[in-house]
């Protein structure tokens, strides 16, 4: 699309568009949960060790945070449909490679390559949403956007449980990501058909320091962090200072690009006098600290603790996805009206709903507490429905559409920070409760979501100061006239 079309009104095949970048964001997302239950009969039939296995996790994880931001730029400079194409066909070929895996060895690349291709995937998406929709429609994009988030975080160890109860025999763990394949190609033949054409809207020069460095700063803070299960966060601690040292040199040297009118990986006007974009970026990362582990502590207490299968594991956390989905629909309509005051009302919800899960799972006697925290999960479920997607909405709200692609990769990548130090520290803290307490699993879960119910409480404090400032004339103004709510005078891919 460029810039005679954008002023020729709204692409007609836009919503269809738009389901097509759905179903690869769910697929994309869900092969970072899904593959969790299946690791055991990986480990036998491979004959690997559990910190070889442990790679197959955690290694796509690595990848897909590494690439958010350079493909976030790539997409807007070389054309955001290009770059689609050619990293879905290579997620299909990825997630071939891996279902036919003859060794451990070969299992990991393929989902190190698998992941460098979700994190290319991943930035287009809310770019396109930006570029297609205006206004209303843009919240009801990003409502679906966030159910999408939202249902397969959660759904993942339900859809992992159902294949491989389906996929009998030691190699039923295959079909985990063989089922990538067919849903690949027919979006790949529909993606084709119905993306935007465009040449992107900048061809300068990439910036190679600014790629290495955060590169290198986002690798030495995540690694320890993927390989906390393996002692990681213990053997390489040295690490996340090493990074933040990089993560700070980048920031310096974008200012420094930006100030000689160079074209930076990730313009640091976004922070500085995009309205909006610091605090919903803080807001997502702390946000997903929480979000991201609950899941696994859910899993450890139902399946190692009440001895449930992975796929009752999975049904039990069901409500929390429903409500999610449901909620983020909702919240699309919504957000224009309300505003930022929709994430507050969403975070007060979460806070409610995991507060009395905690308090449900961790005082009450199974089954019966099994049962009446389902309404809790619920209701969590619903609040986080109106915290991801409106804030997506908002954060990006302010960001001119030339730059969506990188704005978009840089708030997915504080996600992946964020779920990353929450799949980490909720599991570990669970696991130290359990040992003191001399194997109190209702101790241990309890204490668990009350972490995660402390994460997100940063991020309502947080939701609470921005829509306070909401509320007080603007003293910012957008880093470019064009912004992402109307047209712009550029070409876009």
């Amino acid at each position: 699309m460029n810039a005679a079309s954008a002023h020729a009104g709204p692409d007609p095949r836009r919503w269809k568009a738009l389901a097509v970048t759905l179903v690869v964001g769910f697929m994309i997302l869900l092969d970072v949960t899904i593959v969790a239950v299946a690791l055991p009969s990986m480990q036998r039939d491979l004959g690997a060790s559990p910190a070889e296995v442990q790679w197959v996790v955690s290694g796509y994880a690595l990848t897909f945070a590494l690439s958010l931001v350079l493909a976030g730029r790539l997409g807007d400079a070389i054309g955001r449909r290009r770059i689609f194409l050619v990293a879905l066909s290579a997620f299909v070929l990825c997630s071939m490679a891996a279902g036919a895996a003859p060794t451990i060895e070969l299992l990991v690349v393929a989902r190190l390559a698998q992941g460098i291709a979700a994190g290319c995937l991943a930035p287009q998406n809310s770019a396109l949403i930006q570029q297609l929709f205006t206004g209303a429609e843009r919240g009801r994009a990003f409502g679906l956007f966030g159910a999408t988030v939202g249902i397969s975080s959660a759904v993942g160890p339900i859809t992992g449980g159902v294949i491989l109860a389906l996929a009998s025999g030691d190699e039923g763990w295959r079909w985990i990501f063989f089922v990538n394949v067919p849903i690949g190609v027919a979006a790949l033949v529909l993606a084709a058909r119905l993306l935007p054409h465009g040449r992107g809207s900048r061809r300068g020069s990439l910036d190679l320091v600014g790629v290495t460095t955060l590169g290198g700063g986002v690798f030495l803070v995540m690694l320890p962090l993927v390989q906390a299960d393996s002692g990681g966060v213990q053997r390489l601690w040295w690490m996340f200072p090493a990074g933040a040292l990089l993560l700070a040199a980048f920031a310096l040297w974008e200012r420094r690009i930006a100030r000689r009118g160079g074209e930076p990986l990730l313009d640091p006007r976004l922070i500085t006098e995009t309205r909006g974009y610091a605090p919903g970026s803080a807001l997502a990362a702390v946000y997903f600290v929480g979000f991201s582990g609950v899941w696994l502590v859910f899993a450890l207490f139902f399946q190692n603790g009440l001895g449930f299968s992975p796929l009752m594991s999975g049904l039990c956390v069901t409500p929390f996805a429903l409500g999610s989905a449901a909620a983020a629909v909702v919240a699309g309509r919504l957000v224009e009206r309300l505003g930022r005051l929709l994430t507050v009302l969403g975070l007060v919800g979460v806070v409610l709903g995991l507060s009395a899960a905690a308090l449900l799972l961790g005082f009450g006697t199974p089954p019966g507490a099994v049962w009446a925290a389902v309404p809790a999960l619920l209701v969590g479920g619903i609040g986080s429905g109106f915290v991801i997607s409106p804030n997506v909405t908002m954060t990006l709200k302010e960001v001119p559409v030339r730059m969506a692609g990188a704005a978009g990769g840089a708030l997915q990548t504080g996600q992946r920070l964020g779920g990353a130090v929450g799949t980490a520290a909720l599991p570990g803290l669970y696991y130290l409760v359990l040992a003191s307490s001399g194997g109190d699993i209702a101790e241990a879960v309890a204490v668990a979501l009350g972490a995660a119910v402390a994460g997100v409480a940063v991020a309502l404090a947080i939701a609470v100061a921005e829509w306070r400032r909401d509320g007080r004339p603007a003293t910012v103004r957008p880093c470019r006239p064009e912004v992402a709510h109307g047209h712009t005078h550029a070409s876009h891919g």
